[in-house]
């Protein structure tokens, strides 16, 4: 198998999580764009659903589903989205694709977070991939000053522009050995949106497209 089969078939499984009547929390990405086009499948037995992003939100809307915003919904029972990288910690890091404050949100927002990936994305600590960190453009110099000093080598996502009129630094040379303690620390720094690091509010659930089928890591 490839790795987007490995990846539609992490989606396949997270379709087991959706019940009759539920407004579904839709994530961003290769990923979560495998568990939307499924879920088009199934649109008739859901009431709608909540996208972290405007091309969720389109790609849903393409499949007849509904989408509605999070501020009238309220609480949500499922939240459906992939990984850059995840730990059998259930500790994730997000925005690869540049949603991850919108994601945050939602996963938030959110009483069950199941997070779909291929098996690459299974790290033993967090770090190897760059880690995406949405700022306030005006302080992005600051902010980058001040990622240096904590040994990061922060990158600007050329070109690109987040749904919330925000940029990208993609920080380099991270070990995130203590996941929660560091999601705190960086969130702290004036002109940081958020950062990429989900520990604070981890995934519940973890489905992994593996070779041999999948796998399901829960806390």
């Amino acid at each position: 198998m490839n790795v987007d089969e490995l990846k539609k078939a992490a989606a396949e499984a997270a379709l087991s999580y959706v019940e009759n009547g539920m407004i579904v929390g839709v994530g961003t990405g290769s990923t979560a764009n495998h568990f939307i086009d499924l879920l088009g499948g199934i649109k008739s037995r859901i009431d709608g659903a909540v996208a972290s992003s405007e091309a969720s939100a389109n790609r849903l809307r393409k499949h007849g589903i509904p989408v509605l915003e999070l501020n009238d919904v309220g609480q949500l029972p499922l939240y459906v989205d992939g990984a850059d990288e995840a730990t059998r910690q259930l500790h994730l890091i997000k925005g690869g694709g540049g949603a991850l404050t919108r994601e945050k949100i939602v996963a938030g927002a959110s009483d069950h977070f199941v997070c779909i990936a291929d098996e690459s994305k299974l790290v033993n600590y967090l770090g190897h991939f760059p880690l995406p960190i949405e700022v306030i453009p005006m302080g992005r110099s600051f902010v980058a000053r001040e990622l240096v000093k904590r040994g990061g080598k922060p990158v600007f996502r050329e070109g690109f522009t987040t749904d919330n009129g925000c940029v990208i630094l993609d920080v380099q040379n991270l070990e995130i050995l203590d996941p929660v303690k560091m999601e705190a620390e960086l969130n702290m720094i004036p002109g940081i949106v958020t950062v990429g690091i989900f520990a604070a509010r981890p995934a519940d659930v973890l489905i992994l497209g593996t070779e041999k089928g999948t796998e399901t890591i829960t806390a």
